[in-house]
This record gives C-alpha cells, sequence and structure tokens, in this order.
C-alpha cells in the first residue's frame, strides 16, 4: 500500500464510518474503482481503531461516567441500579454477539463476504431496512397506538433492556458483511425496537468501542513482514481516519436530531444498483480490486 493509497482510504474511512452506509464496503470500493489492491478487513479493522479514538473522544464524559459508575458498582451494590452502571454492563452484553461471530466466520470475512455483488446486495437490502425504520420513527409509532389512541412515547437509553441490548448487539454482528453498516444496522434495530434517533445512534457508538478496539487491537499481527500492510501507512491512515471521523460524528450527532435518514437510503440504493450493473457489463470484477 502506497502513502497516496493510505492517504485517501483514511479520508474514505473517517468519512464513511459513523454514516449508516458501511465503511468496509466503501473502502472496498474506492480500492476496486482506483484499481488498488483490496485493503481488506484487517484494514479496515486497524483504521477503525483511529475512528472509535475520535468515539472516546466525543463521548469521554459520558464513558468515564459510566466506566466510574460501573467499577464502583461492583463493590457497592448501591449503583448496580443506577442507570451508568447498566450502561456498562448493556455495552458488555450487547458486545458478545459481534465477538462470537466475528471469531465464528472470520474467514469468510476475509474472503467471501468481500464479493462486490454481495456488498451490493446489502447496500440496497439495509437500506430499505433503514428508510422502513425511518419512517417509522417519523411517525412516532402512530401504527401501534392505533387510530384513535395516543402514540406511545419513543424509548430513551433510560429504558434500554438486557433483551434489546442484546438485539442491539445482533444487529451489530450484522456488519461483519461489508455493506451493511454497522451504524446503519444498529441504528435501525434501535429505531424498530421504538428509541429515539438521539438514543439509538448513542448506544449504537458505545457499543461499537470494546469490539472494534479489539478487533483492531488483534488484526495488527497482519501489519509488515511478507503483508501488503506497512505500518507507516496504516498509521498514517489511522490517525486520518481520527481526525476526519472526529468532524463527522459532530456533525452527526446534530444531523439526526431534526433529520431524515433518508438520503442514506436514496445513496445506499443507487450505490448498489450502480454496482450491480457495473459488474454484470465487466466494467469491474466482483472478486478483484482491479478494473477489467
Amino acid at each position: 500500500m502506497s502513502w497516496f493509497e493510505s492517504i485517501i482510504l483514511g479520508l474514505v474511512q473517517g468519512l464513511t464510518e459513523f454514516l449508516p452506509i458501511s465503511s468496509s464496503a466503501h473502502l472496498r470500493l474506492t480500492a476496486a474503482f482506483a484499481g488498488w489492491h483490496d485493503p481488506g478487513a484487517a484494514f479496515t479493522a486497524i483504521t477503525q481503531i483511529g475512528t472509535e479514538t475520535a468515539v472516546i473522544l466525543y463521548f469521554r464524559k459520558d464513558i468515564g461516567r459510566i466506566i466510574s459508575t460501573w467499577a464502583r458498582s461492583l463493590v457497592d451494590r448501591r449503583l448496580r441500579a443506577e442507570p451508568d452502571a447498566r450502561m456498562g454492563w448493556l455495552v458488555i452484553v450487547g458486545s458478545i454477539p459481534i465477538g462470537v461471530l466475528g471469531l465464528l466466520f472470520q474467514d469468510a470475512i476475509n474472503g467471501p463476504f468481500r464479493d462486490l455483488r454481495l456488498i451490493a446486495t446489502t447496500l440496497i437490502v439495509m437500506g430499505l431496512v433503514l428508510g422502513t425504520a425511518d419512517r417509522l420513527a417519523a411517525r412516532g409509532g402512530a401504527d401501534q397506538g392505533g387510530r384513535h389512541r395516543a402514540a406511545p412515547p419513543r424509548k430513551t437509553l433510560h429504558d434500554l433492556t438486557t433483551r434489546d441490548g442484546l438485539i442491539y448487539g445482533l444487529c451489530q454482528a450484522m456488519a461483519l458483511v461489508p455493506g451493511v453498516s454497522r451504524s446503519g444496522a444498529t441504528i435501525s434495530g434501535g429505531l424498530f425496537l421504538g428509541y429515539t434517533r438521539e438514543a439509538a445512534a448513542r448506544y449504537s457508538f458505545l457499543l461499537a468501542i470494546p469490539a472494534v478496539l479489539a478487533s483492531g487491537v488483534f488484526e495488527l499481527k497482519d501489519v509488515g513482514g511478507d503483508s501488503h500492510l506497512a505500518w507507516g501507512p496504516t498509521i498514517l491512515a489511522t490517525v486520518i481516519a481520527f481526525a476526519v471521523g472526529y468532524a463527522v460524528i459532530a456533525w452527526f450527532m446534530r444531523y439526526i436530531s431534526t433529520k431524515s435518514f433518508m438520503p442514506f437510503v436514496i445513496y445506499r440504493v443507487v450505490l448498489g444498483i450502480v454496482l450491480f450493473a457495473l459488474v454484470a457489463t465487466g466494467v469491474v470484477d466482483a472478486r478483484a480490486a482491479v478494473f477489467e
């Protein structure tokens, strides 16, 4: 990997990690359209250390409070009912599915899951899922309340339960397939469960921290040596992803408080259709990162 490639891919990672459009898919597609070697799942995981560091910095007060309260609750039973102590356990519980499935499907993640036809499919399907969830949230759950009854209020993080945490975790695990999008899947799951956009996004970002950092550290073994990943370019891409990712997450949290996810839905569906067309016409090879 050249320095120029690392700069571009770092920018792509930072720009797309927190948006519901799949950073892993965009890294794969950027390489394919540019005629570069597929950066691979290891590069994606390592550069996500940068974007997750941005999450830690952005939510540093929340994270510090959660860790402190959770740790103290281990010895002080009175603190176990505190929301922050519960959130600590819910982040742990929600991280289990992706940890287990990531280990079980490691070979598929590094191989068949990176087929561009599968990525095109997941872009479209999960785009439609996100659109449906967003419309449900926009109606405030009115379809659940019935015609002559007030719609139930949407839930906040204080309403988060162990069951919901596990469902969030399963949604996050779907992002092991490029094109799904970690934020898109977990936010969609949260919206279907009745949470507000802000609550769904906030838990989605907090939930990603343990799994992403663990995955990134685990993949560090693949840098250097005979690998196509060199330490210098990989570190540069990670630093760029951190800087750009911090700006994006700040913008995204403001955006979702008043705006719909529909622009992202339309983008995903159009990109998926275009990708299918490029593969079908032989412009790009579904299994390689080079133009034909």
